[in-house]
């Protein structure tokens, strides 16, 4: 396992969010643009890696309280699972049903994540409703898969741009497996 952090050389604030047409685990293509005027979570992750693992639960949290405010959350799995099995689409659809994301789409190309500049999972950006970026970093503190969290990073983000207040640490980053390239 390849440890990395999240990158901020290709998207800095006010950077339009690269737009993306990419298949969910049902096979149905989502674009960025069905999500024209509504803020976007976008965070680039996978099924196997012991640091998304234990954040899987509170992305499902992200979407579930902050679509009740407008905003979508889009998970993209970039990995090749021709050398990382697990993170077919099969098994993202196993988990996208367990833990009842709305969007967890493949990016078969890895096209999606090079246009991002992602380099690790997970990997979040915030844009806003006008796919402005806003915030790059991380979910929370918790550094180590056992780490208990004591800041969410991505959560005080959102609040923050939902306020209508700058976000102050626009990029904190993320600590992960590496993106898994073909």
């Amino acid at each position: 396992m390849a440890l990395l952090q999240s990158d901020a050389r290709k998207l800095t604030p006010g950077s339009d969010a690269p737009p993306f047409s990419l298949k969910n685990v049902d096979g149905e293509i989502v674009c960025l643009s069905d999500f024209k005027g509504k803020p976007i979570v976008i965070i680039f992750m996978c099924n196997h890696c012991p640091y998304v693992k234990p954040k899987m639960g509170e992305i499902a949290s992200l979407q579930d309280e902050y679509g009740k405010k407008g905003v979508i959350v889009v998970g993209i799995n970039s990995n090749d699972p021709a050398n990382y099995p697990e993170d077919d689409a099969e098994h993202m659809r196993t988990i996208a049903h367990e833990k009842g994301y709305k969007y967890y789409l493949v990016d078969e190309t890895q096209e999606t994540a090079r246009a991002y500049g992602a380099t690790c999972t997970p990997d979040p950006f915030v844009f806003d409703k006008g796919h402005k970026l806003v915030y790059h970093g991380r979910i929370n503190d918790a550094m180590n898969p056992g780490d208990a969290p004591t800041r969410h990073d991505l959560q005080l983000a959102l609040d923050a741009m939902l306020a209508g207040k700058q976000i102050k640490d626009w990029f904190v980053p993320s600590i992960g497996c590496s993106i898994k390239w073909k």
